[in-house]
């Protein structure tokens, strides 16, 4: 990876692209110590830490690289964007207008969906705006001075400096997607998570000194089996039927098919840490925070809690490879250009046959993916010290395949420009 980068540097197209894109996370770092007035931080961090960092909050603080905690100015962070996003992407498949638009529509259909997905981002922003001053609002009257001036003036400017900010954080992305490299939205997503390791090391070295060997030796096995998943793939092979034209002879190669067994990436852990998170938000909402339901079943250091969680992971992962792959829609348009699997007759067979290697990849991306969301919860769980790191499978998963995205994406690029250097 460093060799990578160090070849990167070398050209000066690429150069300016890395800067380019270290410079807008620059001024989204800046973007996240700037308070968003008439609201007391300190109070508001402290009563954070306190009650809060165990519900769904704390995976939407660690996400915005801790400003959600501080109410900043980017406070939402990506999330609107993402959830949109997701909407968005979702609805394409229930509407057919909008899945005529994305499939039929080319260049121009995919600016139609993506200034749908912006507005939609703006109408998210505004809708988590008022949520957040809402919840802020009721912590006050509960005696928390978190919100410094009451009134219509200040609801106002609370509510619409978040949903600006999440706005203008739409906009940070899209700009590295565009004129930089990688994907803006995971840049900006590692950036917050990497944004959060001074603080993870500072809390380690208040552990044991065999707690931190252990907590060390796991993190290493854990992310290189993460990259080691990330790249592994079902190839089902692919031969195409020779045809002849004239004097020529068209098809006749053989290729594969590749399924990626993480295909869904890191959103079944993120839809089911936002699901299985929920109640334990509404009982911090309405102030019950104790009870055996709570410390046994809602808290998220409980086994029942444990299961559940990997339960939802599991059907996440098989409802997104549904979204991803339709095995009719598969054996068509190989049956179209004249390609079929071996042993296997175009049409129906050939669909049972693609479902069935999907399941089975399905079964062992969700085992992965639980066992990896798992592990902090075990580990905190056996070890106390470990809970205080504020680490989960989730953030291990999106700095590990952001670093593997941007490596390839530089390398493509070096390969575009015939640059040889990194392949020495």
């Amino acid at each position: 990876m460093l060799q990578t980068l160090r070849n990167a540097w070398k050209i000066p197209e690429l150069r300016k692209k890395i800067i380019f894109t270290l410079f807008i996370l620059l001024i989204y770092r800046v973007g996240n110590v700037i308070p968003v007035p008439f609201i007391d931080v300190a109070t508001l961090s402290n009563y954070f830490d306190s009650v809060l960092s165990t519900t769904i909050l704390g995976l939407y603080n660690a996400m915005s690289g801790s400003a959600f905690s501080q109410a900043t100015v980017f406070a939402l962070g990506i999330q609107p964007y993402i959830n949109a996003s997701i909407i968005i992407q979702l609805l394409t498949i229930a509407i057919p207008a909008l899945e005529r638009l994305a499939k039929d529509g080319g260049e121009e259909g995919k600016k139609k969906i993506a200034r749908i997905s912006r507005y939609t981002t703006v109408g998210l922003g505004l809708l988590m705006g008022w949520a957040y001053y809402t919840m802020l609002h009721n912590y006050s009257s509960q005696g928390f001075s978190i919100i410094t001036e009451e009134g219509f003036l200040p609801a106002l400017v609370i509510i619409l400096a978040f949903t600006a900010g999440s706005a203008v954080v739409m906009w940070l992305g899209e700009q590295i997607t565009e004129f930089g490299i990688g994907n803006g939205i995971s840049m900006i997503l590692f950036a917050n998570i990497v944004s959060g390791l001074p603080r993870m090391v500072s809390t380690l070295f208040t552990m044991a000194w065999w707690q931190i060997l252990i907590v060390v030796i796991g993190m290493a096995a854990l992310v290189l089996f993460i990259i080691f998943i990330n790249d592994a793939e079902r190839r089902i092979p692919i031969q195409y039927a020779k045809r002849v034209v004239g004097r020529k002879v068209y098809g006749g190669q053989n290729t594969n098919l590749p399924i990626k067994v993480s295909m869904a990436g890191v959103m079944p852990i993120i839809f089911a840490q936002s699901i299985c998170s929920l109640p334990a938000t509404i009982c911090t909402f309405t102030g019950h925070t104790s009870g055996w339901w709570y410390e046994h079943v809602w808290s998220s250091s409980s086994w029942t809690y444990a299961v559940i969680y990997f339960l939802m992971i599991f059907f996440f992962s098989w409802f997104y490879s549904t979204i991803q792959y339709d095995p009719v829609e598969i054996s068509n348009n190989l049956k179209k250009n004249g390609g079929f699997i071996p042993g296997f007759r175009p049409g129906k067979p050939t669909a049972e046959f693609i479902q069935k290697v999907i399941n089975k990849i399905v079964v062992f991306g969700a085992v992965y993916l639980g066992v990896v969301a798992l592990l902090p919860i075990v580990a905190g769980n056996l070890m106390n010290g470990v809970r205080n790191l504020a680490i989960g499978g989730t953030s291990i998963i999106i700095v590990v395949g952001v670093a593997l995205e941007t490596v390839k994406a530089l390398e493509a690029q070096m390969l575009m420009r015939h640059y040889k250097g990194f392949l020495d």
